[in-house]
């Protein structure tokens, strides 16, 4: 679900609640050492995703932060931010040359570059929380 999140709006903010749980607080934040990730250049995305970047030529910029149920991704666009809303049981991520976050029929795909290498140990933080979050729901053969 993606979001116009440029001004505060309480039914977002729900939303997001109901759907990937409260932002961590402020003491985890800092025990799990962050919990968002530096802003990485996105290289390309799908075609139901096209209309949240520019138009022109400018570079699309996005960043994720972790929540205890999925992840929100935040697009600027301009002087819009729009941000997806993706719960971990949706959530596939590919390492491919730079990284791929598939979910609900979209893709963002960041590009591989000095950007996305200060993120390494951000995106180890995401795959563990993703392998927790999965670990839960295991089935016995």
């Amino acid at each position: 679900m993606i979001l116009d999140t440029t001004h505060n709006n309480k039914e977002n903010k729900i939303i997001i609640t109901d759907l990937i749980g409260n932002s961590f607080s402020f003491i985890e934040s800092i025990r799990m050492g962050g919990v968002g990730s530096k802003r990485m250049i996105i290289e390309n995305v799908s075609p139901n995703l096209q209309q949240h970047l520019n138009t022109v030529s400018d570079i699309n910029y996005g960043n994720i932060e972790i929540r205890p149920n999925g992840i929100l991704l935040f697009i600027n666009k301009g002087l819009k931010n729009y941000t997806w809303v993706i719960p971990f049981y949706q959530l596939v991520i590919y390492k491919t040359n730079g990284i791929s976050i598939h979910a609900q029929g979209k893709f963002v795909h960041f590009k591989n570059n000095k950007m996305f290498k200060e993120n390494k140990k951000f995106m180890t933080k995401l795959f563990d929380a993703k392998v927790k979050f999965d670990e839960q729901y295991s089935f016995q053969f």
